[in-house]
């Protein structure tokens, strides 16, 4: 039996096969649509899981398949969501320019601190990844007078989305708008990881090295996929400020690194849907169980994790392998 060469249809066909879209996949996004049309009350609670799916998103980029460890993706979140609520307060309400404008800020933010990400270890990575959000949020405080410091950034009024759908005190709207640009932001990394760009930043998330000897250049794959990722989770600050009309010191804070990496790691790194399921998983539990102990939610969320990451995800989901080792 004689083995396909490379260049063969066989082997093309089997390295096309993962980008195609499965059957499952279709099902659940129309079921992610039909959500804020059959549960019209649970609007609000939609729009922030959207969010925090788009803000899990980004993280999934530069963790899951570029192996870059990051507990500051914070600043991103956060320059976004004061670069839209800025612009829509002193520039334009509408919203996609300003969308558009927090998603700048936030690729140009992974532009601007990528030579600090590419030439380190990881454990220098953690340090500066945190330390930038830190000093973002130490700025954000000083200049009280542009970003309303402690107090927050009020006033700001967003226009009708496309001219006609105004932002609505139910949510709806804002429901519809942050779904949206999560599926545009899907499709766009979807795209990204299938190619050959995606492929190659798996390869060097698991051999640097021989990456490295082959000649491709890990310093430029990693700059692009963390200034990539950046302007992801700019979108998903943007989002955030736009659609509740404010943007604090609490957008920087470690907090909202801790809850997007948790909300990942509940959903697992490495496969697009992670994010988009830890995502639900979290904000469910977190309204769930905040609205029966509002005081010790986080204990029984921080729980949950201990047993997922010593049960195992694959176990928890299938209890009839409890019982192997």
């Amino acid at each position: 039996m004689s083995t396909p060469s490379l260049g063969s249809p066989d082997t093309a066909a089997r390295l096309r096969a993962p980008a195609r879209w499965r059957a499952w996949e279709v099902v659940l996004w129309v079921a992610i649509w039909i959500v804020p049309f059959a549960l019209p009350s649970h609007a609000a609670l939609v729009n922030e899981i959207a969010i925090v799916a788009l803000f899990a998103l980004s993280l999934d980029l530069i963790l899951g398949y570029a192996g870059i460890v990051s507990l500051g993706h914070a600043a991103f979140f956060g320059v976004g969501a004061y670069g839209a609520a800025l612009f829509a307060k002193h520039v334009m309400p509408d919203p996609l320019v300003g969308l558009a404008v927090g998603t700048a800020i936030g690729g140009l933010l992974g532009i601007l601190t990528s030579p600090m990400i590419v030439r380190g270890t990881d454990l220098t990575r953690l340090m500066v990844t945190m330390g930038v959000a830190l000093v973002l949020q130490e700025l954000a405080n000083r200049f009280d007078n542009i970003t309303g410091g402690a107090d927050g950034l009020q006033g700001v009024v967003m226009g009708p989305l496309l001219g006609q759908f105004e932002f609505d005190l139910a949510a709806r709207t804002a429901s519809f708008y942050s779904l949206a640009v999560l599926f545009v932001a899907f499709l766009v990394v979807r795209r990204v990881v299938h190619s050959p760009f995606g492929l190659s930043l798996q390869a060097l998330r698991d051999n640097r090295l021989r990456v490295s000897a082959i000649g491709l250049s890990v310093g430029g794959r990693l700059a692009a996929v963390y200034t990539l990722a950046g302007a992801l989770a700019g979108a998903a600050g943007a989002l955030r400020a736009q659609t509740t009309g404010f943007a604090s010191l609490d957008v920087l804070d470690f907090h909202v690194s801790a809850d997007v990496m948790l909300a990942l790691v509940i959903g697992g790194a490495g496969w697009l849907w992670g994010g988009l399921i830890g995502a639900v998983a979290f904000k469910v539990m977190h309204d769930l169980i905040s609205s029966i102990t509002p005081q010790y939610w986080t204990f029984w969320i921080g729980l949950f994790l201990v047993v997922l990451m010593l049960a195992g995800r694959e176990k928890l989901l299938r209890p009839w392998t409890w019982w192997r080792r």
